[in-house]
């Protein structure tokens, strides 16, 4: 793709036209797998964590400065994202007695303590449910029954590319709504 072509390219991706954050998406899609998967060696994470660049990419479009090559600036999205996925992998790593701690600690929780994240979890489940019912198949298919981006593309009949930007995009809704949420309540 030509240097004037991507320009526009990511232009309208920032307007937040879908058709164009979609091709832009597509067009760097292997690039950024193929990085992510060197680095992690497994593929159901490498495809996580594409997702996530994507994510991080659409959202921080206007930070991106045309002087530095495209590629570069989502690569280098794409290293700091496996960065954090090494990181929070340490930690589920670490000491599994500490982790014990935990659930000692979660018996030890008041009663008020346990309502307040039952509601908590009430209102992520009725946020969902205010979702528009993509996004609802979505969510549920890939975060309740913890199915494969290639699973949920099968069961949906879409292609993985499609299903890829759904995620991220159900994602990407939900999070601001529950954002928002979180501000009227408070």
């Amino acid at each position: 793709m030509k240097d004037e072509q991507l320009f526009l390219l990511i232009q309208k991706a920032k307007e937040k036209d879908q058709k164009a954050q979609t091709k832009l998406i597509n067009v760097f899609w292997v690039d950024v797998f193929s990085f992510v998967m060197k680095k992690v060696g497994d593929e159901n994470d490498a495809d996580e964590i594409t997702v996530n660049v994507f994510s991080k990419v659409l959202s921080k479009l206007d930070m991106y400065d045309p002087h530095f090559q495209f590629k570069t600036w989502i690569l280098t999205i794409a290293q700091n994202t496996i960065i954090d996925f090494w990181r929070k992998k340490s930690r589920e790593n670490q000491d599994p007695t500490e982790t014990l701690d935990e659930v000692k600690n979660q018996f030890a929780k008041s009663p008020e303590e346990l309502m307040i994240s039952a509601e908590e979890q009430k209102k992520i489940i009725k946020t969902i449910e205010s979702l528009d019912a993509n996004y609802q198949d979505i969510i549920k298919l890939r975060f309740f029954e913890e199915k494969s981006i290639k699973e949920i593309a099968e069961e949906l009949g879409i292609s993985v590319a499609n299903t890829k930007v759904r995620v991220m995009r159900a994602k990407k809704v939900l999070a601001e709504l529950l954002k928002n949420n979180e501000y009227e309540d408070n």
